[in-house]
Formats: C-alpha cells, structure tokens, sequence
C-alpha cells in the first residue's frame, strides 16, 4: 500500500469514526430547540449578517450545553469550508431529512434565509399538531389507567379476604365468582411472571415492528380503519404530507426533488409507499391528481379535485398548503369530539368490570344469607 492509498485509507477511518461517535453521543434536541434555533438563524440572516457571525450569536444566546455543542461544530465546519447543511448532516438523528435537504437546496440555490423559515413553520406546524392529538388521548388514557387499577384493587386486594368465607362453605359458587377467584389466584400468584411475559412480548413486538417491514405495512394499514381515532391519524398524515410538499415546492424545489424528501420525511410506511409510487408516476410526465385518482382509499376525492385545479392553474404548492390546513381543522374538530365519543364507552366499559366483580362477591354473600334464613 502506497502513501497515497494510506493516506486515502486513514480519511476514511477518520470519517467513518466521526460518524460513529457522532450517533453514539449525539445530543437531543427537542422540537422547541430546533425551532429556536432554525428561526433565529433565519432572522439573523435575513439582516444581512454572515452566517458564521450569526451561529455566534445563536451560541452567546444558548444555554443548552447539548445545543452548543452542535453549534461550535457548525462554525468549525464552516470555518474550513464546509457547508451548514454537511456539517448538520452528523446530527442526523437530531435533524429530519426534511431539514436537511432543504438546507442543501436552500444554500445551492442562494435562499437560505427563505427557506429555513419555511422550515420552522413546518417544525411548528407538526409540534401543534401532535400536541393535539395527545391532549386528545390524555383523558381517555387517564380513564383506563383508573379503571385499571379499581380492578386490579378489587380482585388482588379486596376479593382475597372474602375468598377464605367462599372456599369454607360447601356449596357451588357462581359462575362469575369462580372466574374472579381464579383470575385473583393468578394475578397474585404469578402476576410478576405474567408482567414479565407482556414486557417481553411488547420489547419482542417494537423490535419486529422496527425490523420487518410487512408488519409495519400491515400495522399502519389496518390503523386507518380503527373505529373513531382511525381517520384521526389518517388526516394527521395527509395534513404532515400535503404540508411539507406545498412547502418544499415553494422553497423553489421541482415536484420530482420534492415528492423524495417528503417520503422521506413521513412516519408512515403507507403513505411513503404512496410518494415513492407517485415519484416514478410524475418522472414519466404524468399529473400527480391522476395517480390519487386511482388511490382514493388514501387520497380522499377533496384532494384531488383540489391538486387539479393547482396544476391546472400553475400554483400546486399553495393549493397543497390549503388542503393541509383544511385536514389540520378536520384533525381539530375530531380532537374536541374524540372525548365527547369515547366517555361514553369509557364509563359502559368501567361499570361492566366494577359491577361483574361486585356481582361476584355479593351473589354468594346472598345465597348464604337466604340459606341461614331457611
């Protein structure tokens, strides 16, 4: 091996090392910081101040010690001429693809500034819009988590003191009574092998999730057909779709450089099946409102009237922004209805285990008492 090819050799180490470290102690970054971040940077440099300049004063007005140190390697990068979106792209864990790319475009085309403010607009967008469908949740999980634990109150502690009375009595238990008994055996006898089981079926389930593609297919599939919460998330990902590729067609990307990073860019193995699908129909010059013709499942008739009429019209990227901020108040309204719909069924759900396990402890108590009457 010559010197050339070791000195080849040992920048390949180097830059393979660094990206090794890079993922092991890379930094967290919420979604607020990054918003900060990308929005002061914009700001800074739409005054007309150098971007190295600006990165120093993002870093003067940083506390976060994590956040300093993406920033340092940023205006060291770029002070031995690396561009923002390369030396970015070590954080990769930190920064979507969406980010990134439009940062790579953004500094090639010369609008930067521009861009990283449509950016934190996406950033905003999708932080508001997931707060809301957990907020959405929150009560509903509250609920369960109390009903959970009244029940698991009544069978583990309450149910084992007046079991000893049933056991001594020589006469046949109800039904409902022999199934609170052996469900209340179970739970305390081998409740902590059983919590064991459902921990390890659940790591088992999330590592194959993350693994095997058709499980994910199948998963995010059948999600969308879930009754009441299932167009919830369907309209989440078209509002996240249709946003980000309004967007970046904006930013002055071509549809074909656009529809890639916007697959990148969903969580949703369908819908970044869709785009890769759409990507090689509008390559070969074909409209992309024909193609979600033929995928109406997916692309509900709204859009795609709406996506005509922006290429007809020569302004896709705003009509693609109308429709995300038409299934953004669609995702509103579900989420101010979602616990008006689901107490109901909440509380039917509650009385039906309280008052199975009270019908099971007081319906042998009756028979007793009639028996000692007679």
């Amino acid at each position: 091996m010559n010197n050339m090819e070791l000195k080849k050799y040992n920048n390949l180490l180097k830059g393979y090392k660094t990206q090794v470290l890079a993922f092991i102690f890379r930094p967290r970054l919420s979604t607020s910081e990054q918003i900060f971040f990308i929005k002061r940077l914009s700001f800074l440099m739409s005054a007309n101040i150098p971007i190295l300049e600006s990165l120093s004063m993002i870093l003067e007005q940083t506390k976060s010690t994590q956040f300093k140190k993406i920033i340092l390697t940023a205006i060291e990068d770029m002070s031995n001429g690396k561009q923002l979106s390369a030396s970015l792209r070590i954080w990769k864990g930190v920064f979507s693809d969406y980010t990134l790319n439009i940062i790579y475009f953004a500094e090639s085309s010369g609008t930067l500034s521009e861009n990283l403010e449509y950016i934190a607009l996406e950033l905003e967008k999708r932080n508001t819009l997931k707060k809301k469908i957990i907020s959405a949740f929150i009560y509903p999980a509250l609920v369960t988590g109390a009903t959970l634990c009244i029940t698991l109150f009544l069978v583990v502690y309450l149910f084992p003191k007046i079991m000893p009375v049933f056991k001594s009595l020589r006469m046949e238990l109800p039904f409902s009574t022999r199934i609170v008994m052996f469900t209340s055996t179970l739970i305390r006898e081998d409740g902590f092998l059983i919590a064991g089981l459902l921990l390890t079926l659940c790591v088992c389930f999330v590592v194959i999730f993350k693994k095997v593609e058709k499980i994910r297919f199948f998963f995010h599939r059948n999600l969308f057909k879930i009754p009441l919460i299932g167009k919830i998330f369907q309209y989440y990902e078209l509002t996240n779709v249709t946003r980000t590729l309004g967007l970046l067609l904006k930013s002055g990307l071509s549809l074909t450089d656009a529809l890639p990073i916007t697959q990148h860019a969903t969580g949703n193995i369908i819908y970044k099946h869709e785009l890769g699908t759409m990507n090689e129909y509008t390559t070969r010059g074909e409209k992309m409102s024909l193609y979600m013709e033929t995928r109406k499942v997916f692309f509900p008739i709204v859009i795609t009237q709406i996506v005509a009429v922006g290429e007809k019209s020569g302004n896709l990227s705003e009509s693609l922004v109308y429709v995300s901020e038409l299934y953004e108040r669609e995702v509103d309204d579900f989420t101010h209805n979602l616990s008006n719909l689901i107490e109901p069924l909440l509380m039917i759900t509650l009385g039906v285990l309280v008052g199975f396990i009270a019908i099971s402890i007081i319906t042998p108590i009756y028979s007793i008492t009639q028996n000692l009457h007679q």
